[in-house]
This record gives C-alpha cells, structure tokens and sequence, in this order.
C-alpha cells in the first residue's frame, strides 16, 4: 500500500520494536523515506496503530494460528477496519480520508 501513496506524502514510517521489522533499513532504502522506531514500552507513541491492532483483534484473537489464514481472508478483515467510519474522521472511513489525502498530493504536483 505504501508504494501506492504518492511519493511527496512518504515522509517517513514509526515502527513499533516486534521482530517483524528488522528490514526497515531495506524498506526505507527501497521507499526513499525514513524509518524510526518508538521507544521501548511506549505504545502511546503510536496511538493510532494500538487503536488499529484492537480493532484488527477482533477478527484475530491473540492466541489466533495466523497460518490457518489465506490472503483473501486478511484482506476481508482490513478491508472491514478500512471501511468503517471514524468519529475521529468526522465520521468518514480511513480508506476515504487515504484517497482524500492522496487526491491532495497529486493535485500539487
């Protein structure tokens, strides 16, 4: 998803500190941003993304076998949490407020 957002709006990415990403060096060579890291048992540092891990917890309990899980089947459930409005967003869905952003960029190019 991140190769699809227009490149003046790929600043950098905050990473949480799980094993999933030690490649952020390749990432961000690859994406021409930055990575950074939150500080160690400082979740608040990325609110948003432990408000999106609840939510995505849902659909997948902690004690989930995520290999039981096609390709499809993760799709469904971000799809879910990326079409359901926000209070946050004035009541809009993320995927909305993304192609907001998106149109945006593209339109001071």
């Amino acid at each position: 998803m991140i190769t699809k957002t227009p490149q003046k709006a790929r600043k950098s990415l905050t990473l949480d500190n799980g094993g999933e990403f030690t490649r952020h060096q390749l990432w961000g060579k690859a994406l021409d941003i930055k990575t950074f890291f939150c500080d160690p048992y400082a979740s608040w540092q990325k609110g948003g993304v432990e408000n999106t891990n609840g939510r995505l917890r849902r659909d997948l309990p902690r004690k989930t076998n995520i290999h039981t899980y096609n390709k499809e089947d993760f799709n469904e459930t971000i799809d879910n949490d990326n079409l359901t409005p926000r209070k946050k967003l004035n009541w809009i869905t993320p995927h909305e407020a993304f192609l907001k952003k998106c149109q945006r960029f593209a339109l001071q190019t």
